[in-house]
């Protein structure tokens, strides 16, 4: 009797604990391997009555076999395995989650506590399968010796918590969809373009293979899909389609108005069925039936083209917008043909299930449909009006929401109506919360309608309300813990340098936005975590070995700075500018190395850019400087020429000296003229010889050539001369295009050492604005000069019109023909074009601006070998160089005239009215002082009738003086004859 009275004071000992309790203190321990309660020890009994007397659910975990004694809180986890769990071994009450529990008793026998947060377990309280997620805190139990000998373990269910959270991101992630989908296709005003839009932006968000829309037949078997969007390699399914044809499940499905959702066709319907979608890529579906007036009107399905396990997600996607798309393309289709009638606008917008409504501001009236009278608790019979929409705000929205209303009607502002509000229901009292958007439309300075969408968020922020008292206190400890992190992160994700992190193994562990997108564009591969970066490159074996030799060094412990080109020449070549870093973990070991990368391809275009155009100028500064130079100095030689050719001239005609001192004199004369062609080549490519431009007749100069041509190529080269009949004239210098001509046909003779066909030919054309040209657009005559020869390599003719660049020998050539050539064309307003080849021969062209008159006759030659014409009047000859005069006097002289002469242009204008049977002027342009056409101008002045000609060595005059008759230096008699004819004096009063 004393034990059993003991037993029970010791029993009685475990106070408290609800049902739990009860049932502790009932049990019988002694047929458990605890034995008694008496016979327990003090800490197991401390332990169970703290477990006891907490609210908390609670169990205490004794001895390696976890034997089980809990509390009323941990009865309710326990579910149906209450009270049979009481006293059992930890292990056998949860087979399922053995593996996890062997670890927590071991850890308690070790004396070492655990916290698990949101562990995820999977259990079988009810005969089948629940995940749950739970908050576990495990504290080691220790005797008084303080060995560990079980653990005390705390227990938070927190399933609904986490459920409740998914359910929250889902709604958010699903709305924000909805709202961009609703935006992209709220300017459309074509269904098909509704329907393409929509199609394409689920298929993406679900990341699937297909997305399909759908009109049904009247017979509700026959279908036609008429909106479909499709990822590359799956085909499209546009067509019309029998619904039979899917089988009996897609007809009970959608006929009874319910989705028809089949995760695998292969394995859930009947093999010819499952054919019908095989045949069209389809290996899993969910097809969404839209009911309309009770029959089966339109269908929207999304596809993938292997199994997928559809989620709660997918269907709610596709049940949302399956009713938005019907809505839309109600709407677009109303805009279209409803317009005239204002009910059948309102059936339209009340067939859509969004809530949509319409403000009429000039007429003052409300249009809501049913929906959005119950976001304000008003019966949908009951007529509304703005009265209705400012009395069903909650008072605390109703300034910032009337705010947002005026400010979307103020023709001035124009805003968009984006707000979330609450309402209070006018027949319910009951508290709603809307979201409603919208624009104002707009005509001549003042608003006519207000129209928006709105929707029923209630849920929505019931669910945000309650998680966010739910997680408090957690969302702030979170956040605090991640601020920073997601700030690097951002910043990191969003920036545009190329970010790579890779293990030894060349495998990514990271990379940015950017990163992912240079890969795709370099080697038309899509970069992701975990792959090798050799592996992705297998197909491009050398883009492989180039990317393993640079991340080597880096993971090899080398930090370095690297500017090199990387990508597949098929996709896209770019320039980096690669920083590689070392990556280490804690303590400080190497585990692989990251690349900062930046795209320099355009800088290094610029670059380059900069240093060609640089350098073009560098050439264009010398050119012009050798321009100036090479015009200055040729002036100064026709100078010393002019009497070295008029005296040589002179002597040769009176058939001065014996032979041999004549054949001395013509030697001189040719070398004379040797030079003054020198000189006129220098002066064409400095583009500062003398020229006459007047209109020629091409085809007379170049047949006129022909035989001068012929005799000069000799017998081995056969000389063509090809000319339409009906030529334009073109505006140019008659003899220094002859040059020119004769230049290109020595070339095109020495380019034929062996013999060819050289071709001379002409024609017109024209270039128009746009054309790829040097030239500027309008009419030209163009002269080619063709031969068979030799050719010119690329590198040639990069310099063929280099002034001094002769590919001729020592001595062969002065290197200026074509850049005579060249400059004469640039001077002249035209241009010359090179086409070459190796082999096969080069044609030059020179073009040359279309005259708008008719060619000028050439002056017939004079006779050089008459005497003196006996007295024409007095000549007054104006040079301040002595030689140069003194050589002019005597050819004048020599033609019939008495020559007076005068140094500078003072002299001469003093002159003037001193000198008796004044016949004509002769004098230099550059003189110190007043120059020659000073001169002129002033005598013009009081006689304007007196012939004048200028003589000039340099080129200014041309510019200056166009309409005086001038002479070039150095000349021949011939020459100033032919010079004085132009003055208007007369060619009978100076020839024979």
């Amino acid at each position: 009797m004393m034990d059993d009275a003991k037993q029970q004071f010791e029993v009685s000992a475990l106070v408290g604990g609800g049902q739990a309790g009860d049932a502790i203190r009932q049990m019988d321990w002694g047929s458990t391997p605890l034995g008694p309660i008496g016979s327990w020890p003090a800490e197991l009994r401390a332990n169970v009555q703290t477990m006891l007397a907490s609210p908390v659910p609670m169990a205490v975990l004794w001895g390696p076999e976890g034997i089980l004694i809990y509390n009323d809180g941990y009865a309710g986890i326990c579910g149906p395995r209450h009270p049979a769990a009481l006293g059992g071994k930890l292990l056998e009450v949860w087979p399922e989650a053995a593996d996890f529990n062997a670890r927590v008793i071991a850890a308690g026998l070790r004396g070492e506590p655990l916290s698990f947060h949101a562990q995820e377990l999977e259990l079988w309280r009810h005969g089948k399968a629940e995940q749950v997620w739970m908050d576990l805190e495990y504290l080691p139990i220790r005797n008084g010796l303080g060995q560990p000998i079980g653990s005390l373990a705390m227990v938070f269910d927190i399933t609904q918590r986490v459920l409740a959270e998914r359910r929250l991101a889902q709604s958010e992630e699903l709305y924000r969809f909805l709202d961009h989908l609703g935006q992209a296709i709220a300017g459309l005003h074509d269904a098909d373009e509704v329907l393409a839009v929509t199609t394409r932006m689920v298929a993406a968000h679900l990341s699937l293979s297909n997305c399909a829309y759908a009109d049904m037949d009247l017979d509700q078997d026959g279908f036609t899909i008429r909106g479909n969007w499709h990822a590359p390699g799956s085909p499209s399914i546009v067509g019309h389609y029998s619904l039979a044809d899917f089988g009996k499940l897609a007809v009970q499905e959608l006929s009874g108005g319910r989705p028809l959702i089949i995760n695998d066709n292969l394995a859930e319907i009947a093999p010819e069925e499952a054919k019908t979608f095989q045949d069209i890529g389809i290996a899993a579906t969910i097809c969404m039936p839209l009911i309309k007036n009770g029959r089966l009107a339109a269908l929207m399905a999304i596809h993938d083209n292997k199994p997928h396990r559809w989620s709660d997600y997918d269907l709610n996607v596709i049940r949302e917008v399956t009713e938005r798309s019907w809505a839309h393309v109600e709407r677009v289709g109303a805009e279209a043909n409803l317009r005239a009638s204002e009910e059948q606008l309102r059936l339209a917008i009340d067939a859509a299930e969004i809530g949509l409504w319409d403000v009429d501001v000039v007429a003052d009236t409300l249009f809501w449909p049913p929906r959005v009278k119950a976001m304000f608790g008003i019966s949908p019979d009951v007529p509304v009006s703005m009265r209705d929409y400012y009395n069903g705000l909650h008072p605390d929205e109703l300034e910032r929401t009337s705010v947002a209303y005026a400010a979307a009607a103020n023709p001035d502002v124009r805003a968009v109506y984006d707000v979330e509000y609450r309402t209070i229901g006018k027949e319910d009292g009951i508290v709603r919360w809307v979201a409603a958007k919208g624009r104002g439309v707009f005509e001549g300075g003042r608003c006519l309608r207000v129209i928006g969408t709105a929707i029923d968020i209630t849920e929505r922020k019931t669910t945000e309300l309650a998680l966010r008292e739910l997680n408090e206190t957690l969302e702030l400890r979170v956040a605090e813990g991640i601020a920073d992190r997601k700030l690097l992160a951002d910043v990191v994700e969003n920036t545009t340098a190329i970010i790579f992190v890779a293990d030894h193994n060349y495998r990514w562990l990271a990379m940015n936005k950017a990163a992912t997108k240079a890969f795709e564009q370099l080697y038309g591969v899509r970069p992701v975590i975990g792959a090798s970066m050799l592996d992705v490159l297998d197909h491009l074996p050398e883009h492989r070995e180039h990317v393993r030799r640079t991340w080597s060094r880096a993971l090899a412990g080398e930090e370095f700075t690297l500017l090199d080109e990387f990508g597949d020449g098929k996709f896209s070549g770019r320039w980096l500018e690669l920083n590689f870093n070392v990556l280490r973990d804690a303590a400080g070991h190497q585990i692989g190395a990251y690349q900062i990368a930046y795209d320099v391809t355009e800088r290094l275009t610029e670059q380059r850019r900069l240093a060609e155009a640089e350098e073009q100028l560098r050439q264009a500064q010398k050119v012009e400087a050798l321009g100036q130079l090479t015009g200055g100095v040729a002036h100064d030689f026709n100078n010393l020429l002019t009497p070295i050719i008029g005296s040589l001239d002179m002597l040769v005609r009176r058939q001065i000296g014996n032979d041999r001192e004549r054949k001395l004199i013509d030697g001189a004369l040719q070398s004379a003229e040797r030079a003054r062609i020198l000189v006129q080549r220098l002066l064409a490519f400095a583009r500062r010889q003398p020229l006459q431009p007047t209109a020629i007749d091409v085809k007379t100069l170049i047949t006129g050539m022909g035989e001068l041509i012929r005799s000069t190529t000799g017998p081995q080269v056969q000389v063509v001369i090809d000319a339409p009949e009906i030529l334009p004239s073109a505006r140019a210098d008659h003899n220094q295009v002859e040059m020119a001509l004769l230049n290109l046909s020595v070339n095109a003779r020495d380019a034929m050492p062996t013999g060819g066909t050289l071709r001379i030919s002409a024609n017109s054309g024209e270039i128009s604005v746009g054309d790829q040209s040097d030239l500027k657009p309008g009419r030209y005559v163009m002269i080619s000069v063709a031969d068979t020869g030799e050719g010119m390599s690329e590198a040639t003719m990069a310099r063929a019109i280099e002034p001094f660049f002769s590919t001729k020998g020592l001595g062969q050539g002065t290197g200026l023909g074509l850049s005579m050539v060249h400059g004469l064309a640039q001077q002249l307003g035209g241009g010359i074009r090179i086409f070459s080849r190796l082999g096969v021969g080069t044609n030059v062209e020179l073009w040359l601006p279309e005259a708008d008159d008719a060619p000028i006759p050439l002056p017939k030659n004079v006779d050089g070998s008459a005497a003196s014409l006996g007295h024409r009047g007095t000549v007054l000859l104006v040079d301040d160089e002595d030689v140069v005069r003194i050589s002019a006097a005597h050819m004048l002289d020599e033609i019939g005239f008495e020559v007076v002469e005068a140094s500078s242009g003072e002299a001469a204008l003093a002159a003037v009215d001193r000198v008796p049977d004044l016949k004509l002027i002769v004098t230099d342009h550059l003189m110190p002082g007043m120059d020659g056409v000073e001169l002129v101008r002033r005598v013009k002045l009081h006689r304007p009738t007196l012939p004048c000609l200028i003589i000039s060595g340099y080129a200014d005059v041309d510019g200056i003086a166009p309409d005086l008759p001038r002479l070039t230096k150095p000349f021949k008699v011939e020459e100033l004859r032919e010079a004085l004819a132009a003055t208007g004096f007369g060619v009978d009063s100076v020839s024979t």
